[in-house]
């Protein structure tokens, strides 16, 4: 029996194998792809504009230095193409994604908005970067990390393909643990979210894996014990809204 349909994860509140769970996360993705956005702003009510804002402020990518950055599990660009605009022209970006039908909505987005020149889309594993080690200056997930079935290797694989001096960022919902709060956002989550989702798309189903997997992701000390047992220094994390999402920080030294 091979390793991954030996082992078990989490697919939202239900325990599957590793393989089953990146089959069933694609599943997901392919339904949402044409409305990632959406599903983002029903997610968040809207705030995860203003988060990945924050996220690219604290990149700091340089205006004339040149500057090679992985975005991974951002296949429709969204983060990307805000790294393009905040960074200079010598500022490049490759876009990671498992997930075919996400790359597609990313490659239209790019040839429409001018990005195609400045960005590069690559169809690949987070656990299995498709790149040498000491290929990139910067590298960010949001709302991705939580899906990947061995999160602890893409963390690894992170830390791999970064330059001495490389920076991680990982944005990312968490557990909501603040009093009042996380009564208030777990009602929207399972109550609101999911027949919203149904309503927009069709199928509430993915929406209700999504608020579930939330859950089930390590509390903001936990996942920094993580990155740093990836070999990660300076790892800190900064709390967006009360805690409902929150941006990691590590950098390679």
């Amino acid at each position: 029996m091979s390793q991954q349909a030996s082992e078990t994860t989490h697919f939202g509140f239900t325990t599957v194998s590793l393989g089953e769970k990146q089959a069933k996360v694609d599943d997901v993705f392919h339904k949402v792809a044409s409305r990632y956005d959406l599903m983002n702003d029903l997610m968040s009510a809207g705030l995860h504009r203003a988060w990945k804002a924050t996220l690219i402020a604290m990149l700091r990518p340089p205006k004339t230095a040149p500057f090679r950055h992985l975005d991974v599990a951002g296949g429709t660009g969204d983060v990307a193409f805000r790294i393009l605009d905040a960074g200079g022209p010598a500022t490049s970006v490759t876009i990671l994604d498992i997930n075919a039908s996400m790359l597609g909505v990313g490659e239209e987005r790019a040839a429409k908005g001018g990005y195609s020149d400045r960005c590069a889309f690559v169809e690949g594993n987070a656990e299995e970067l498709p790149f040498e080690d000491r290929s990139f200056d910067g590298y960010t997930i949001a709302f991705g990390i939580r899906n990947v079935p061995r999160i602890q290797v893409a963390l690894h694989e992170a830390y791999r393909v970064l330059k001495r001096g490389g920076r991680f960022l990982c944005l990312e919902f968490a557990p909501v643990e603040m009093p009042v709060l996380d009564r208030l956002y777990d009602a929207y989550s399972f109550n609101v979210i999911p027949p919203l989702g149904a309503l927009v798309t069709g199928d509430g189903e993915p929406y209700r894996y999504l608020v579930e997997s939330i859950r089930q992701f390590p509390r903001p000390n936990a996942f920094s014990e993580m990155i740093r047992e990836a070999g990660f220094a300076r790892v800190s994390h900064r709390s967006l809204t009360g805690g409902i999402a929150n941006i990691h920080s590590g950098w390679k030294l």
